[in-house]
């Protein structure tokens, strides 16, 4: 279900979906009507999608449900950074192995320990298939770049995603209060599951997307703005039918 949830994801991603709709057209060519509706849907939602205020209005709903958590801890925190991907190379530090979303986290869990007093960092991801180290690992090598202790840091170098995140963490701190880092984006999504896990936990989003800019300024960066507000719904329908799903069962 892992691997049948991301092909199908993909689908509805802004890039595979206009390639889509362009090949959809060139196949029904000759029905110039349908092709003509094609090609200006897909020309309208490459306007919309790769624009700051199509992306904006996208991310809107989901980065302001949270906002920045700057509030002191207590004695023996635990702040859990979600993990995000890296690019695995032996020649550069950590720190610039991790992608750009996974650095936005780690150093915003960073800024969460020093809110509170001999605080535990909690790390996670697997090597996504494609690399011969986990994410963990080089989140843990990362955070430890940082300045945080190595003897408190605590790795889930075998979740594949946040469900399993949720899993490991009611397994590692139970009832524990702690803070969870993640992108604004995903924060609505991730607090879903880990309140669904029963898991006492406070939101501290960070790596905020939406940003000012012209209405006339189409770029790859708000594409991918509006890819990563897609993907989030994708992820709250999916992660809606499934809990609904479960419910009927029981």
């Amino acid at each position: 279900m892992f691997w049948v949830k991301k092909i199908i994801s993909q689908l509805f991603m802004p890039v595979p979906l206009l390639l889509l709709l362009i090949v959809l057209a060139y196949l029904v060519m000759r029905n110039r009507r349908s092709s003509k509706a094609l090609l200006v849907l897909a020309a309208t939602l490459l306007i919309i999608l790769s624009s700051g205020w199509g992306s904006n209005w996208l991310l809107a709903p989901l980065e302001d449900q949270y906002s920045v958590n700057s509030q002191p801890i207590g004695k023996g925190c635990l702040v859990m950074v979600l993990g995000s991907g890296h690019d695995e190379n032996a020649n550069l530090p950590a720190v610039q192995q991790l992608s750009n979303t996974a650095l936005a986290r780690l150093t915003e869990g960073v800024r969460q320990l020093s809110l509170g007093q001999d605080c535990k960092l909690v790390v996670s991801g697997w090597s996504g298939g494609l690399s011969t180290r986990s994410h963990a690992d080089v989140m843990f090598d990362a955070a430890v770049e940082l300045g945080v202790a190595s003897q408190s840091i605590i790795k889930f170098p075998l979740a594949k995603d946040t469900i399993e995140e949720a899993q490991f963490m009611k397994w590692e701190v139970g009832d524990a209060p702690f803070r969870l880092v993640t992108s604004a984006s995903h924060m609505p999504r991730a607090m879903a599951i880990f309140t669904d896990a029963q898991l006492n936990v406070s939101a501290a989003p960070t790596d905020f997307a939406q940003r000012e800019t012209y209405w006339w300024r189409f770029d790859a960066q708000s594409l991918l703005n509006s890819q990563r507000a897609i993907h989030e719904y994708m992820g709250l329908l999916w992660f809606k039918l499934k809990h609904e799903k479960e419910d009927t069962r029981s």
